[in-house]
């Protein structure tokens, strides 16, 4: 059996110290859906890749979702040619047969949810790719195709975690269609706040998802409105009693999100430091 929790450790910043504050079963089955969609975030982000080896890489990983037999095959493909240098990525491609091992050790009802969500944003991935440049180079033109980017990357997380939310705890019946209506912003915000934190960064590996003829204070208001919808949200979590660690959880993801767009605001590029982070998670932890 493969750690899963190292593994988030190695390949997340935000949701490895988010995830553990929720309750079993959801932190397993959230767990296992992250380190999925992280792969597919690497095979789309594949720096060391061209275009076609980005498309045929997500196509595959899809083909995988549906059939473990193939993923051995796989992993050796991926790693025989890297396709970037972060050592925790590559270590997670190469566990990819026991990720779905523990994605098959999953009820069958959130597995179910996982496979169709994951399938459907690297599918998603595989036709964002196939718009850039032979070596992989992105540009987005407008604040429609970021929203759809941000559709494709994060709404659907925010649709995935809302459907595991109220498959574990069914008191949330009551305020489905307040959830609904805003699990799509919640994720949009979060990846919009991620976009314009890694925007030197991004460009540094050809990717420009920040539309050129865009004001950054448009996006920047943007992640504002978003940001306020993903607290509605977590009200909507309370009113229904939802249990405490799902409130933790997307508490800490917004406030994070909330603190970085303040310090980007006073100045472009800037970043929480470790010591920001631990705060705001022990204020968190406190007040839920």
């Amino acid at each position: 059996m493969i750690d899963v929790d190292d593994l988030l450790r190695k390949t997340s910043r935000t949701f490895a110290l988010a995830i553990p504050l929720l309750p079993e079963p959801t932190r397993r089955a959230v767990s296992v859906a992250y380190l999925l969609f992280r792969v597919a975030d690497t095979l789309e982000d594949a720096t060391e890749w061209p275009r076609a080896s980005r498309v045929v890489a997500l196509g595959d990983f899809v083909t995988a979702l549906g059939d473990r037999s193939a993923a051995p095959a796989l992993r050796a493909r991926w790693l025989a040619t890297p396709p970037c240098r972060h050592e925790g990525y590559l270590e997670l491609l190469g566990e990819l047969p026991g990720v779905l091992a523990e994605l098959d050790r999953l009820p069958p009802r959130a597995r179910a949810i996982i496979v169709r969500h994951a399938t459907r944003t690297a599918e998603g991935m595989a036709r964002v790719v196939t718009r850039g440049s032979e070596h992989g180079v992105l540009t987005l033109g407008s604040v429609e195709e970021l929203r759809d980017y941000c559709y494709l990357v994060a709404g659907i997380v925010g649709e995935l975690l809302t459907e595991l939310f109220l498959n574990d705890a069914v008191q949330l019946e009551s305020v489905r269609a307040d959830l609904e209506a805003d699990m799509v912003l919640f994720g949009e915000g979060l990846q919009l706040v991620n976009i314009l934190k890694d925007e030197r960064a991004d460009a540094g590996d050809g990717r420009s998802y920040m539309p050129p003829a865009v004001p950054r204070a448009e996006v920047l208001e943007l992640a504002r409105r978003d940001l306020v919808a993903a607290r509605r949200y977590i009200d909507a979590l309370r009113r229904a009693r939802a249990p405490r660690g799902f409130v933790a959880f997307t508490s800490l993801c917004v406030s994070l999100a909330s603190a970085s767009l303040d310090r980007l605001d006073a100045e472009s590029g800037a970043k929480l430091t470790r010591q920001d982070v631990f705060g705001i998670l022990e204020r968190v932890k406190s007040l839920v």
